[in-house]
């Protein structure tokens, strides 16, 4: 496939080589490494200039070192004079914290869209943001991928009595979800009530 680069950071190399593989193509070459200081260092393996690259990397695991990657290897094909660059994000970092819940409280969502925009990324494409609104931190076109036909496939696949089941949602933040999923399988669903006395802890 003509005019389209894949590369992938260290979150999901099996995800990329997967992907890859839809496309027809390979992943890209790029080395990933830090040096003694900890810092982290990006060397783009191949030419990627007049080219459509799509930068594969997700906010999970080690969260910090994972948005780090991503962000330079955004920054070097755009100064390599990539034509577009894309960053596929599927679990998109810091999404939880999108809003200001208590005084001097940080919007870091937002502080990680200003960093992708910043560091060159034409669009983003993510899945099932933890908040729409997410959507409007950024000035570039943001595509928000939904799984739900694909947990309604795996379902109907790999549960044998899915029409007894009932859809749980942990919090009343995926109700919306769960409501969805329900009524598309015409089945019950269930609401767990939660309190947050401190970050990380719920009752």
């Amino acid at each position: 496939m003509p005019n389209i680069k894949i590369f992938a950071g260290n979150s999901h190399p099996e995800l990329a080589q997967r992907i890859a593989q839809r496309l027809g193509t390979e992943p890209s070459k790029v080395v990933l490494k830090k040096f003694a200081n900890q810092e982290t260092c990006v060397e783009i393996g191949e030419s990627v200039r007049g080219e459509d690259v799509y930068i594969l990397q997700s906010g999970c695991g080690e969260v910090n070192d994972h948005l780090m990657e991503m962000l330079i290897m955004i920054h070097a094909c755009k100064i390599a004079s990539a034509e577009r660059v894309t960053a596929v994000i599927p679990c998109y970092p810091y999404a939880r914290q999108d809003k200001k819940d208590k005084s001097r409280a940080p919007i870091s969502a937002k502080l990680v869209a200003n960093m992708l925009s910043v560091a060159g990324a034409d669009h983003i494409i993510t899945m099932d943001l933890h908040a729409s609104q997410i959507q409007g931190f950024f000035d570039i076109p943001v595509d928000n991928l939904y799984a739900e036909p694909a947990v309604l496939k795996w379902i109907k696949e790999n549960i044998e009595n899915w029409r007894e089941c009932v859809i749980v949602s942990p919090d009343a933040g995926g109700a919306k979800r769960v409501v969805s999923i329900a009524d598309r399988l015409n089945v019950n669903f269930a609401l767990i009530h939660k309190e947050r006395a401190v970050a990380n802890e719920v009752q």
